[in-house]
């Protein structure tokens, strides 16, 4: 097992900032609203520009550290649990990837968090949405700066958790409530493969940290690096488990931006990055890796060309260029891969700010150019058949029938399995309380669990 030094005092101040300072801004407005003192959106405004200002302190401090020449290094924060032979520790890993990262979450959860005081302004889920900003925020900076699977898996849940919560903001509609169900399926789902790794990896090398890796990766089943790539593949909206990102876009055009094209997108990415060594070591995981980045790439091309709205073909543009990054990462270019993740999110996350005024935007862009509109892929669209071009068209407009099939193999399944549950508890609790379970179903409705339909994205609020 790998021998934990005593971190600098600098780098364990810095990365308690990066990752404390959003989290006491949860922590803080979460108790405010609880015991009914929520605060003034100017109240909110200020604390949430002090949790993400106080993150980007935090993480400069470490990216300058790095720069000066300090090797990757843990960060020790003790141990969360023992079990025999089992240690699972809190370690922290600050080297260019991290810092990279942690800048970039602390940079763009700011700007994003100034963008929505305005455009959130008098909104009745106002302080709910900076709430989960924040955790948002806080978990994004565990995923970057985590020096083991174990402390990666607990900001990864609470990535999912607030993406969840935050893309059924409009719950005075019925669709974004139905499509964060879908989104939430597909993460659980996927989730399952990247429990079973880290409870491998554990088995196998006594360890999750990634500094150990590369010594222990020949010796771990192929299992561990397939089972990351399928948690992988969920976070970042990979085929075939694609289909819950246009519907994310539901939410609030904020939270689209910091999500779905800047950040949580690329947490699967950098998983994958994290986990390289893995599949250094076992080159069909690779293989299989670089075949899902370069599908997502092309089906995704093929369908945001046909969206009716901006946000789905930003959407699937996003997906084009995480699926083009697993692409890298299997390849062996990591750091190309970094580039990559760094250069989307900041264009994509612009992008989707822009969208409500995506119109007058357009405008400008043909003035600007002569009033000559120009027509990416018609080059490429010449190369091909007529009777194709048409094929392909009404392809595109059905996403390939993919959504179809994961609602029928998946969606239904977990479903079908949760109202089983739900039938369940409902008995015994009648049960034990001598009611009769009819009489329950009839007081309590049941929510509404219908397998979501797969139309092309209706582009959300804005």
């Amino acid at each position: 097992m790998h021998d934990v030094a005593f971190a600098p005092p600098s780098l364990l101040a810095g990365a308690l900032a990066a990752i404390g300072a959003p989290a006491l801004g949860f922590l803080a407005l979460a108790i405010a609203v609880v015991v009914g003192r929520t605060p003034g959106e100017r109240t909110i405004a200020w604390g949430t520009r002090w949790a993400t200002v106080t993150s980007l302190v935090g993480a400069s401090s470490l990216a300058w550290a790095v720069l000066r020449g300090v090797p990757p290094t843990e960060v020790p924060l003790g141990t969360w649990f023992s079990l025999g032979d089992v240690h699972v520790d809190l370690v922290l890993l600050v080297d260019r990837a991290a810092v990279t990262m942690s800048m970039l979450t602390a940079v763009l959860g700011g700007l994003v968090g100034h963008f929505s005081v305005s455009y959130l302004h008098r909104d009745r889920g106002y302080a709910r949405f900076f709430l989960l900003l924040l955790l948002f925020v806080g978990a994004m900076q565990v995923v970057s700066l985590a020096g083991s699977g174990d402390v990666l898996f607990l900001g990864w849940e609470a990535l999912g958790i607030t993406s969840t919560l935050l893309i059924a903001h409009f719950g005075e509609r019925r669709d974004p409530g139905r499509n964060a169900l879908r989104a939430f399926i597909t993460y659980r789902t996927c989730d399952v493969g990247l429990l079973l790794a880290l409870v491998l990896w554990h088995h196998e090398a006594g360890t999750t940290r990634f500094l150990d890796l590369p010594a222990h990766a020949s010796g771990l089943s192929v299992l561990v690096p397939l089972g990351l790539l399928i948690g992988a593949m969920g976070k970042a909206a990979q085929l075939p488990f694609s289909g819950w990102l246009p519907r994310a876009m539901e939410g609030p055009t904020p939270s689209s931006a910091l999500f779905y094209g800047a950040l949580s997108v690329h947490a699967g990415a950098f998983l994958l990055l994290r986990a390289s060594p893995a599949l250094a070591a076992h080159p069909t995981v690779a293989v299989a890796a670089a075949a899902v980045g370069l599908s997502t790439a092309l089906v995704a091309t093929l369908v945001g060309r046909v969206q009716p709205d901006v946000k789905g073909a930003l959407a699937h543009a996003a997906m084009t260029q995480v699926g083009l990054v697993f692409v890298e990462i299997a390849l062996g270019l990591h750091g190309l891969a970094l580039i990559h993740m760094v250069g989307h999110a900041i264009l994509r996350a612009r992008q989707l700010l822009q969208a409500p005024g995506v119109l007058e935007h357009d405008r400008a862009l043909v003035a600007a150019a002569g009033g000559v509109r120009g027509r990416t892929g018609a080059h490429l669209e010449r190369l091909l058949p007529a009777a194709l071009q048409r094929r392909l068209y009404g392809l595109a407009l059905d996403r390939f029938g993919l959504d179809a099939a994961v609602d029928r193999l998946v969606v239904r399944p977990v479903l079908a399995l949760a109202r089983a549950l739900d039938d369940l508890d409902r008995t015994w609790s009648g049960d034990l309380h001598g009611v009769d379970p009819r009489d329950r179903r009839a007081e309590v409705s049941s929510p509404d669990l219908t397998p979501l339909p797969a139309p092309p994205s209706r582009g959300g609020e804005g």
